[in-house]
């Protein structure tokens, strides 16, 4: 009966780090995906490494091919388990080899090129995770549902409505939640057609009827064989390839998450997964003590305040802030903002030592008299006096000297510099 316990300490887990993250850009021009800064003081790789570890799963691989070096130091500095452990988490970067010399080409294909690695380590199971994605998640739970069903495979997967599942894989499941179909990203009603879950499956787990598609969420839990079986070499993406070639000849079931999920792609979906942080009932937090996420301990002072007036929004350690009016936003780890007003505005902060800014440049943080609405502030970048960032008439893309606009959204690039007057 507990077979189950028993099987997850030797749950090996694979965590894909992403391409070039080009959707992401320019947050993704000097680091990887996973290594992007989330939450005032976190990296994005904290919370599949975080929720993996409360699940008892401690043997972790990180597959990454662009701008490693950040999120390398990152999980060399951060994670440290004890000697007599088997816990670690490794960086297997894409490398030339006898075999092969291209870089990854897909999600299954930096799975595949690593095989070896994984199938060395011991246990029988491999759990595959996105290192984009902000949600707490008890994989045990999953591999229960695995061992128990005896599955091949087993899917995360997330109820959604119709207009949700456009832009995700779609499985159908029979009334024991064994998929029978995956469909990714329908478009059309008729590309749709006939993908909904059963009344009596959806009520058995409580979920209303307005959310009737399941989605995948990129997390696949494989027995050995049968990922060395479906990651042919013709194959480059799970979603697009591996899941569906697997579905007809190995028993895939399905196992439903219905809480908070938010797949971290897009600078848009970066931004709102942090304006749902700042929600005066927010969707989703870091504060549950039960189930904390860890990160690199900084040993930061208390931030230091002075005449402002904060409403609904995050302040992590180490930041300077005076005369300021701060509302529904995030302010990073070292952030400094003098007399200025910050509106639906994520700052990220500084680096324990930020480079030298060219001659004449502002200091790193936000100058005085400046006003910052929907924004994106990346490490030790330089605000000057009075720089205007407004919502009114701003286009969804465009590119300038030291910012850009993706989604809508005005993102100042790390290191960049906005000088004293500028209006964006």
């Amino acid at each position: 009966m507990n077979e189950w316990k028993d099987r997850l300490k030797d749950v090996i887990v694979v965590i894909l780090g992403g391409g070039r993250g080009s959707r992401l850009d320019p947050l993704t021009r000097r680091r990887s995906k996973p290594a992007v800064p989330m939450a005032g003081k976190y990296r994005l790789i904290d919370i599949p490494v975080s929720n993996a570890v409360h699940s008892g799963m401690e043997r972790m691989y990180v597959l990454t091919q662009y701008n490693s070096v950040s999120l390398h130091r990152h999980i060399t500095q951060t994670y440290k388990f004890d000697l007599f452990s088997r816990g670690f988490v490794q960086i297997l970067a894409a490398q030339q080899t006898v075999s092969d010399e291209r870089w990854f080409q897909g999600t299954a294909d930096a799975v595949r090129r690593n095989l070896e690695i994984i199938m060395e380590a011991p246990g029988d199971l491999v759990l595959i995770l996105s290192g984009d994605h902000m949600y707490r998640m008890d994989y045990s739970a999953m591999v229960r549902d695995h061992v128990m069903r005896e599955a091949d495979v087993t899917l995360g997967v997330l109820p959604c409505s119709e207009d949700e599942i456009a832009g995700f894989g779609a499985v159908r499941v029979d009334d024991t939640g064994r998929i029978v179909e995956f469909r990714e990203k329908p478009q059309s009603a008729d590309a749709r057609e006939g993908m909904q879950a059963s009344r009596a499956l959806l009520e058995k787990q409580g979920i209303s009827d307005d959310r009737p598609y399941l989605a995948s969420m990129g997390i696949y839990l494989f027995r050995k064989h049968v990922l060395r079986a479906g990651l042919d070499n013709s194959l480059i993406d799970f979603g697009h390839d591996v899941i569906p070639a697997t579905v007809d000849d190995n028993r895939i079931q399905a196992h439903l998450f219905n809480g908070y999920w938010r797949d971290i792609g897009t600078i848009r979906s970066f931004f709102d997964a942090h304006m749902d942080l700042v929600d005066p009932d927010p969707p989703f937090d870091f504060y549950d003590p039960n189930w904390m996420f860890y990160t690199h301990p900084r040993y930061l002072p208390g931030s230091r305040l002075s005449g402002c007036k904060f409403q609904h929004s995050l302040l992590a350690g180490g930041a300077i802030i005076n005369d300021s009016e701060i509302e529904e936003s995030v302010i990073g780890i070292r952030a400094v903002v003098n007399r200025a007003t910050l509106r639906r505005t994520l700052i990220m902060g500084s680096e324990d030592f930020p480079p030298a800014g060219p001659a004449g440049a502002p200091p790193v943080g936000v100058g005085e008299g400046s006003v910052i609405e929907n924004a994106i502030i990346d490490l030790n970048a330089r605000i000057g006096k009075n720089v205007q960032i407004r919502t009114e008439s701003r286009p969804q893309e465009a590119d300038g000297d030291g910012w850009v606009i993706r989604d809508g959204i005005v993102v100042i690039p790390k290191n960049a510099v906005v000088p004293d007057g500028t209006v964006i």
